[in-house]
């Protein structure tokens, strides 16, 4: 059987040709060496692959550059990144987007969380970083699902310094090839938002999952904002994607799809106070709620 090649980055670009190369140099200055850097460019108009290779960035034997022939959204992206990274036969799959900019050892304290737990017999399939905005604060679009009830796993989380995971987001999460095995790709129809809600939640309901607080990337996003401060265009994902999520996904308990359905009520009801009820508010909140009932991922 042919062995794994250990690691591989899988970033997720769109019109950001600037971020782009920052996080693509973090990531080939890591402590902790990477075998390849995957980039799933999503059609961008922004002339990133020529800014790539001015750069001298494509002739890196380190950097493989997919284009992709139309924007499929983050989900679409990441689907087609682990696709790949699964097929080349790595270990772990280290996914992120392209405004993520790790620090240094971020990598590596992912890699040797692994290790320690490795020594306790145990195997996680996830292991996610702790992601701040440029403030140095906790990014709201990032925060993890921690969980609560596995009282074994939270004490041997705090004898390591770690955090049991229940969900994370794609903003820098470790994905162990043997979880898509087991449990498959992310849903590339979701386009953004809630992709990786659903599909490390997915993995999280029966494996292992830890947050690595000592794994820190910077997620450069123009503002540290939430949901319900988006623009209306993105909300919409939101509100159709959350349905779906609760509805046609097998990631979720009862009661954790009860929980997800009042997150949901409150970021709409959030949504329209603040857009003071305006038409086009209300008819992004219509569409997502017809779309998440009647249509399917």
């Amino acid at each position: 059987m042919k062995s794994k090649r250990r690691v591989a980055a899988v970033v997720v670009t769109y019109n950001r040709k600037n971020l782009l190369i920052e996080c693509l140099e973090s990531l080939l200055n890591q402590t902790f060496p990477i075998d390849l850097i995957i980039v799933i460019d999503n059609a961008s108009t922004d002339g990133t692959q020529v800014y790539l290779k001015e750069r001298g960035l494509l002739d890196n034997p380190k950097i493989s550059y997919i284009r992709l022939e139309k924007n499929m959204g983050g989900a679409g992206g990441f689907y087609e990144g682990l696709k790949i990274g699964y097929r080349e036969n790595f270990e772990w799959l280290w996914i992120m987007d392209d405004d993520t900019i790790p620090s240094s050892n971020a990598l590596e304290e992912l890699m040797h969380a692994n290790e320690l737990l490795k020594k306790e017999d145990v195997n996680p399939l996830i292991l996610g970083s702790r992601v701040n905005w440029i403030d140095g604060d906790p990014h709201p679009m990032n925060l993890p699902q921690i969980k609560r009830r596995n009282w074994n796993q939270i004490f041997l989380g705090l004898e390591y310094g770690l955090l049991p995971l229940r969900s994370v987001s794609f903003v820098s999460v470790l994905i162990n090839s043997c979880a898509i095995e087991k449990y498959g790709f992310p849903m590339k129809k979701y386009f953004i938002w809630n992709d990786d809600v659903e599909y490390t939640g997915r993995i999280l309901k029966e494996e292992i999952g830890f947050l690595v607080p000592r794994s820190v990337v910077i997620h450069k996003t123009v503002k540290k904002y939430s949901p319900i401060e988006a623009s209306a265009d993105r909300f919409f994902f939101e509100v159709r994607n959350k349905i779906w999520m609760i509805l046609k996904s097998d990631a979720w308990t009862s009661y954790e799809k009860i929980r997800y359905s009042v997150i949901l009520t409150k970021n709409i009801i959030k949504f329209l106070l603040k857009n003071k009820f305006s038409f086009k508010s209300i008819i992004v909140v219509l569409r997502g709620l017809v779309q998440g009932f009647i249509k399917s991922p």
